[in-house]
């Protein structure tokens, strides 16, 4: 299976999965991953440990895409609309955004649960998406 982004999500048992880093020092979560120093500017820590990121969140944003990206980017032919939703994740005080699977820009709305699930972009390889919650 060939991830669009290595190192930013995970398939297993349990599902898809963002992975992001947190500080040792001061517990500062951030997404992407990250190495070197804490993305905190009053913390001097460099001890970042991957962690696991909540698999839900509620819809904080969220358009649609009605022109294909320009290249180098890979659009389907023929293209269709893409709805992209940025999502708070629960708990993690981090918006993440992606792909919305199976939902338009009108069937969405602010505050609506959505849940990590993957698909491959145009081209083949994987990335998360969200949808709908069950």
């Amino acid at each position: 299976m060939t991830y669009a982004i290595e190192g930013w999500f995970a398939v297993d048992d349990d599902g898809v999965v963002l992975l992001g880093t947190r500080c040792a020092a001061c517990g500062t979560v951030c997404f992407p991953p990250r190495h070197g120093s804490c993305p905190n500017p009053r913390c001097e820590g460099t001890d970042l440990e991957v962690t696991r990121l909540p698999r839900r969140g509620r819809v904080w944003s969220y358009t649609s895409s009605a022109y294909p990206p320009p290249a180098p980017y890979v659009a389907a032919q023929p293209y269709e609309p893409v709805t992209l939703a940025a999502v708070e994740l629960d708990g993690a005080g981090l918006v993440v955004l992606g792909q919305v699977a199976g939902l338009t820009a009108e069937e969405l709305e602010v505050g609506m649960e959505l849940e990590l699930t993957a698909g491959p972009l145009a081209d083949g390889p994987l990335v998360w998406m969200w949808r709908r919650a069950s």
